[in-house]
C-alpha cells in the first residue's frame, strides 16, 4: 500500500464515524501522508453575535484538518495541545479552506501547522497542533 493509499483509507475510516465534522458541514478535499485539506462554507448558523464566523467553528475546521493529517499513517493519534491565532474574520458565504501539514514527527509526538484561508486566499487563522500517538489503528492492515 502506498503512503497516499494508506492516508486515504485512514481518512475514510475516520470519516465514517466523524459525526461532528459532517454535522458542521465540512468536506475532505485532500489527504496524503502527513497532510489534509478540509473545507467549509460559512452558513448563518456558523456566525456569532458580530455577524462573523464563530472562532470555535474556525478552530473546529482547523482541528479536523489536523486530525486527518496526523492520523494519515493508520496509527491512532489524538491532540495533545493546540493553539490558534485568528488573523481575519470569516464571513457569511465564505468558503474556508484548512490546509494541514506535518512539521515534525518524532516517536509518538507530532507537530502540525494548519492555515485557514478563504476562497480568495486571505488568511483567516493559523493553528498549530501537537499530536500524540496512542494504541490502535483505524483499519486492519
Amino acid at each position: 500500500m502506498t503512503p497516499k493509499d494508506r492516508a486515504e483509507k485512514s481518512a475514510a475510516a475516520m470519516w465514517a464515524d466523524d459525526h461532528a465534522s459532517k454535522w458542521v458541514g465540512m468536506e475532505i478535499t485532500h489527504v496524503d501522508e502527513g497532510e489534509a485539506t478540509l473545507e467549509l462554507t460559512v452558513a448563518q448558523h456558523h456566525c456569532n453575535g458580530h455577524g462573523i464566523c464563530h472562532g470555535g467553528v474556525t478552530f473546529m475546521l482547523a482541528d479536523s484538518a489536523f486530525a486527518f493529517a496526523c492520523n494519515s499513517r493508520n496509527q491512532s493519534t489524538v491532540a495533545q495541545h493546540n493553539v490558534v491565532s485568528f488573523t481575519a474574520p470569516g464571513r457569511l458565504g465564505d468558503r474556508l479552506i484548512a490546509k494541514a501539514h506535518e512539521v515534525s514527527l518524532t516517536g509518538r509526538s507530532g507537530i502540525y501547522d494548519v492555515t485557514v484561508s478563504n476562497q480568495n486566499g486571505q488568511q483567516i487563522a493559523e493553528f498549530r497542533g501537537f499530536s500524540r500517538a496512542i494504541k490502535g489503528q483505524l483499519f486492519d492492515e
